[in-house]
């Protein structure tokens, strides 16, 4: 098994025999599979690698500034605002798949327009080992594996064999911050995963309002390096509440916080029960539309991480 020192010098010359002179893009989304992947392939390749971060109106909040903060001066590094681009595709879609597919889509049709910007030949993604095992396995498919026949991009896949722990390890090896090293796994549909149901522009801004909560309360309470992964999940089902004096009806919110090494398995994170009181109490007071907050205390398997 190689040490994260031979894996880059071994990667490294992979990917200058397979690019060349070549051009290359690659979707940075500041997680640490494709942050690792863009730093990975700029160590071969230099500014023939453009990194181009897209907002698809899915991310979490304040995600758009720390992530150009982070690789702005680092990278070649284009943000492109595809926002309206895919929420006009996902408008009333419920479906899981469905939702997978359509980002995927876009997101490629995205890419290929920006590959005739920058004259590109490749598309380099950071694809990890549970990614394609879990498409193979019919598990669920992963967006940056649902590509579209005809695409005019060859792929490369740098870190495709690898498990998140260790990517991990490579992005240490690469002096990459670890706010972006240690950062909690986020899915490339981002929120559009962790809206159950239709999904609207106004489904999407609630689901980031109560995961915004959610992080701040877990981080506050100095127990966010203790576990893998924890998030809002915003439902499809409505309950009677009550807020003030009045009867009130509105959406049913799931907590899920989970610890894992390589996403494969993961079991449910034990909280201190006063930080899921005061979760609760913020979801259902900072936002109008939330009547009810559950917790979700189920492990993968027989679940998987995410809610679609």
């Amino acid at each position: 098994m190689l040490s994260p020192k031979e894996f880059i010098e071994d990667a490294v010359q992979k990917i200058k025999k397979q690019i060349g002179d070549e051009k290359a893009i690659i979707a940075l989304s500041g997680g640490v599979d494709s942050s690792v992947c863009s730093v990975l392939v700029h160590e071969a390749i230099g500014d023939n690698l453009t990194a181009i971060f897209v907002d698809h109106g899915l991310l979490r909040e304040g995600e758009v500034e720390q992530v150009t903060n982070t690789f702005k001066d680092r990278l070649n590094f284009k943000f492109v605002d595809a926002s309206d681009e895919f929420m006009d595709a996902l408008e009333g879609v419920d479906d899981p798949e469905e939702k997978r597919k359509i980002i995927g889509k876009v997101f490629i049709e995205v890419f290929e327009r920006e590959a005739k910007k920058y004259d590109a030949k490749y598309l380099v993604q950071g694809t990890i080992a549970p990614d394609w095992i879990e498409t193979k396995g019919k598990i669920k498919s992963h967006h940056n594996l649902a590509l579209p026949s005809g695409m005019v991009l060859e792929l490369c896949e740098p870190i495709r064999d690898l498990y998140k722990d260790e990517v991990r390890e490579i992005g240490d090896e690469l002096d990459l911050p670890a706010t972006t090293v240690y950062r909690q796994p986020f899915p490339g549909p981002g929120l559009g995963v962790r809206v159950v149901g239709e999904l609207t522009r106004e489904n999407v801004e609630i689901c980031r309002k109560a995961n915004k909560i959610v992080c701040d309360e877990i981080e506050a309470a100095g127990i966010d390096k203790d576990v893998w992964q924890y998030f809002a999940v915003l439902t499809d089902t409505k309950v009677t509440g009550v807020k003030g004096d009045r009867r009130d009806f509105g959406y049913l919110v799931i907590v899920r916080v989970v610890n894992s090494i390589d996403a494969m398995t993961a079991s449910v994170a034990e909280l201190p029960w006063e930080v899921v009181q005061t979760i609760s109490k913020r979801i259902t007071s900072e936002i109008s539309e939330v009547t009810h907050v559950a917790l979700s205390v189920s492990d993968k398997p027989p679940a998987t991480i995410e809610f679609c």
